[in-house]
């Protein structure tokens, strides 16, 4: 890792050629316009200082190696104890404006603190924390806004003994990042409320959740409508009531039509029963009369949708037997009659198709290669990822990079959720319950939520082109209230799902709605 034959070898050179020791520094202190030795090429491996960098801290634990991403060689940070050190670069002569400073990493997560920034630019310093993947590279972007005609770009580990980061690739460039859509599924609330369930800011005063949530950075809502379900709730007059509760905090608003009276996922997609026996014919118009019907209600009270998943997780295709993706025709013709009257109602409206395994990459160009030759009309793609359900993140970056280039069209995680601990507040088992489910790196607590919903959000901010909008986090307001569970034909189900809310079992806000700040 350090070669002292080589460092002895750098000092001895100038002598040899007769210049002053003075003379040594000179190339460090002055700063260039561009970034030098970005993909750490220039030293081969062991270099203990790269080319064009400087450290700061514990300085023996960072330095090239073998292993990089793009090139051969990439920056570490390592140490057999605990270690903190920086690994900068200043540039100046920059002219003042928007940059993005884009990055391929890679960490065994365990740190303190790991993570890139630009500071000094003339504002506020930037940081994107790097992601825990211990095999795959993730590209994570930082964007900033340079006031002062120069930045510095700096790697930081805070580190306990054996941590390990590799970072590679890094550019820097004009440019911007973010992301616009800091939502959240809360289909749910409806009925928490109805059934005695109390919402409480982070000092334990109650008040309404979706306050409590926009105050934190929450800006859209996702609601999902089915047709006739047996409680009653998640039908049409729920959701036009709930619409003007979002759109009165300021809320954009995202209908999330099942097309069925009961849950849609890949695993069922069951019609309603007022549409069951009907012809293929009649069932494309009663999904344009049914999504007509509900988002012409909504424009009519003033909360129109900003947009409209035409079905859910339909990976398998949905209106099953008719609409299944054993036949692609009947399934495109079904997509499209839900299409044409999102459209027919407001013709701004988003029209997005959903699909879950967010890390599935051959799955999502399979289906959206189809969709596209069977002439399906959309504006988005959503995917839902789970981590410990669909992939690993990089297996995610891939394959959401992969949707956004592929067909032109914005992309966005339409679910994704993290717990905050393992047991049960109800008597019914949480989906997520054992510390063998989670994700490495990723513990089971506030702190851990709070950084998956960071990094799934900072690899949706790298999507390129700006094409990443952002991410819904699934059902932030779905806690243990009794007659809340998650079976509408069975009033004593219990809730699998209260340890991955945004407010805990004290029914207080958790701090991890901190996520919703996320650039």
């Amino acid at each position: 890792m350090f070669h002292p034959r080589r460092t002895l070898r750098t000092l001895l050179l100038p002598l040899a050629a007769g210049l002053a020791l003075t003379a040594l520094p000179a190339t460090s202190a002055h700063a260039a316009s561009t970034l030098t030795n970005g993909g750490f090429e220039a030293d081969g491996a062991g270099a203990a200082t790269p080319g064009g960098w400087s450290e700061y801290g514990d300085t023996g634990a960072s330095f090239t190696e073998s292993g990089g991403h793009g090139g051969s060689y990439r920056l570490s940070h390592w140490a057999s104890t605990a270690y903190q050190v920086e690994t900068y670069q200043y540039l100046s002569g920059l002219t003042n404006g928007a940059y993005k400073l884009t990055a391929w990493v890679r960490s065994g997560g365990g740190q303190k603190s790991a993570y890139i920034a630009l500071k000094n630019c003339g504002g506020a310093e930037q940081r994107t924390d790097l992601p825990v993947s211990a095999s795959g590279w993730i590209r994570i972007v930082v964007p900033v806004n340079v006031t002062s005609n120069q930045c510095t770009i700096s790697v930081n580990s805070d580190a306990n003994a054996g941590n390990w980061i590799n970072v590679d690739d890094l550019t820097f460039t004009s440019g911007t990042s973010s992301t616009s859509i800091k939502g959240a599924d809360i289909s749910s609330l409806a009925k928490s409320e109805a059934k005695g369930g109390v919402y409480r800011n982070s000092s334990g005063t109650a008040g309404d959740p979706l306050a409590i949530l926009k105050s934190s950075g929450m800006n859209y809502a996702r609601l999902k409508v089915w047709v006739n379900p047996a409680d009653g709730y998640n039908n049409k007059a729920r959701v036009l009531a709930t619409a003007k509760r979002v759109k009165a905090q300021g809320m954009k608003l995202l209908v999330d039509f099942h097309y069925s009276d009961f849950w849609a996922d890949p695993g069922r997609q069951d019609k309603p029963a007022a549409w069951a026996g009907h012809s293929y014919s009649q069932l494309r118009t009663d999904v344009y009369n049914h999504t007509y019907d509900v988002l012409n209600a909504l424009k009519a009270q003033g909360t129109t949708a900003d947009m409209v998943q035409v079905g859910n997780e339909i990976n398998g295709g949905m209106l099953w037997n008719e609409g299944s993706t054993s036949n692609w025709s009947q399934l495109a013709g079904l997509l499209n009659s839900g299409y044409d009257a999102v459209k027919a109602v407001n013709s701004g409206t988003t029209v997005a198709l959903h699909l879950a395994k967010g890390g599935d990459l051959a799955g999502t160009r399979w289906w959206f290669d189809s969709a596209r030759s069977g002439g399906v009309k959309f504006d988005a793609i959503g995917l839902s990822y789970y981590g410990y359900w669909h992939g690993t993140l990089a297996d995610f970056q891939t394959t959401l990079d992969d949707a956004a280039s592929r067909y032109g069209k914005p992309v966005f995680v339409a679910e994704t959720a993290y717990p905050f601990r393992l047991d049960s507040e109800d008597s019914h088992e949480n989906i997520i319950d054992t510390s063998a489910e989670l994700v490495s790196g990723y513990p089971a607590s506030v702190a851990g939520q709070t950084r998956w919903m960071n990094d799934v959000a900072s690899i949706v901010e790298a999507v390129p082109n700006g094409r990443g909008l952002g991410i819904f986090y699934w059902e932030a307001t779905w806690t243990a209230v009794n007659g809340n569970g998650w079976d509408p034909t069975d009033a004593s189900s219990g809730n699998a799902w209260e340890n991955q809310a945004l407010f805990g079992y004290d029914d207080r806000a958790l701090s991890s709605m901190s996520w919703f700040r996320h650039r």
